[in-house]
């Protein structure tokens, strides 16, 4: 089946490569739910505290976006197992890595704004509203950075070395519309002029000596 041969540069098949993904994916989903995981226990545990009764309203609409933001984290995190576990043996696993990828994405983004407001809360109950303002503004900028600005600036330099890292050989040649599987190997360099066979000039020369004695 067309399914099972090698299709990449390390010789594995569609799902062998699906395998990896998912165990990669796997991987980068328990460093993100380690920091949900503390996120979330501590807003949760902010809610019992003697002094959350002195909050305002505006801290109480944020403590409470900021903690739903939190949840819908987790459970984007947590829904590619989920997903996996109820297609599990179905022939599904492509699928899976593509939709897995689509909410873990999807769970980062969320992840910012939750960051973002925890960070306004705590800034303006223990100092000001105009601090925790600028200090949600400058976790969200960070987040931002380095979580969506900085893979394209690394994917931008790969590209950028791809393209001028491999320079023309001298005396190559390039062919852009040679046929599929044909092979051409390039003739080196000429060094000096061309000389014929010394059997080749004498005959000529004694062709000419005739021609002269007629």
């Amino acid at each position: 089946m067309a399914e099972h041969r090698p299709c990449t540069a390390r010789g594995e098949t569609p799902l062998q490569r699906a395998d990896r993904n998912f165990v990669e994916l796997l991987q980068e989903l328990r460093v993100t739910q380690t920091g949900v995981q503390i996120l979330f226990a501590f807003l949760l545990s902010l809610a019992f505290t003697s002094r959350f009764t002195s909050l305002d309203t505006v801290q109480r609409v944020t403590y409470v976006i900021t903690l739903l933001l939190a949840v819908l984290a987790a459970s984007l995190f947590t829904a590619p197992a989920a997903l996996h576990r109820s297609l599990f043996q179905q022939g599904a696993k492509p699928r899976i890595v593509q939709v897995s990828s689509r909410l873990a994405t999807t769970g980062l983004i969320v992840l910012v704004f939750a960051f973002s407001g925890s960070v306004l809360l705590v800034v303006d109950v223990t100092t000001s509203r105009t601090g925790g303002i600028a200090a949600g503004a400058a976790t969200f900028l960070v987040c931002v950075g380095l979580w969506g600005l900085l893979p394209r600036l690394v994917r931008r330099a790969g590209l950028r070395d791809e393209t001028h890292g491999s320079p023309e050989r001298p005396g190559a040649t390039v062919e852009e519309s040679a046929p599929h599987g044909t092979v051409r190997i390039p003739a080196p360099p000429l060094r000096g002029p061309i000389r014929q066979p010394s059997a080749v000039r004498e005959g000529a020369a004694h062709r000419e000596a005739s021609a002269r004695r007629r």
